[in-house]
């Protein structure tokens, strides 16, 4: 197969997954960023830098919205939520992060493949989102693609469906986002 048989294929298969989002799950997480004084990300690996990407959005925006394990992250509180992508929910570092955030009361939010991970049980609400874990065990979900991939760009996608949600509900447009662009590049 050429790549760009294999890059229609991949189109496919995010095309088939957006139809498995739920909208209600999407909404909660849209809420619960407008609720919060501060929003961070975590996540291991690929899935990390999903997050990062979505922070960097929500900073476009005008949240004060952090990536955890980074210099300039300040403390967690109450008055807080905490956003874990992980597509097995099973990362020891970021269930050890949860249990701290619920610890500190804050809000606690996972995006998984497996709401009832342990991940996904510690978090007061989950956004499900169709993939394979990385092993390709236990998959509802069939892929051409290695590992993790499907969840990982589904992940980037979704979160980038989530940014347009909140700036239609803000009234914020591209133009009152790109005054917050990085300008030292």
């Amino acid at each position: 197969m050429e790549a760009s048989q294999y890059y229609s294929e991949i189109v496919k298969e995010l095309s088939r997954a957006a139809d498995l989002i739920s909208d209600q799950e999407a909404e909660k997480l849209v809420d619960e960023i407008l609720l919060s004084k501060k929003i961070f990300v975590a996540g291991a690996g690929r899935s990390g830098l999903m997050g990062k990407s979505f922070v960097m959005r929500m900073m476009h925006m005008g949240l004060d919205s952090y990536v955890i394990g980074e210099t300039v992250t300040p403390n967690f509180t109450e008055d807080d939520l905490i956003i874990f992508a992980s597509g097995s929910g099973e990362t020891k570092s970021l269930i050890s992060m949860a249990e701290k955030a619920k610890s500190i009361g804050g809000k606690v939010m996972a995006v998984t493949i497996f709401p009832d991970s342990a991940l996904g049980k510690l978090a007061d609400a989950c956004v499900k989102l169709p993939g394979s874990p990385k092993d390709q065990s236990d998959n509802e979900y069939t892929t051409i693609q290695p590992m993790g991939s499907l969840f990982e760009q589904t992940l980037l996608l979704f979160f980038d469906a989530v940014i347009l949600r909140f700036m239609e509900r803000k009234g914020l447009d591209t133009s009152t986002m790109f005054g917050r662009h990085a300008n030292l590049e």
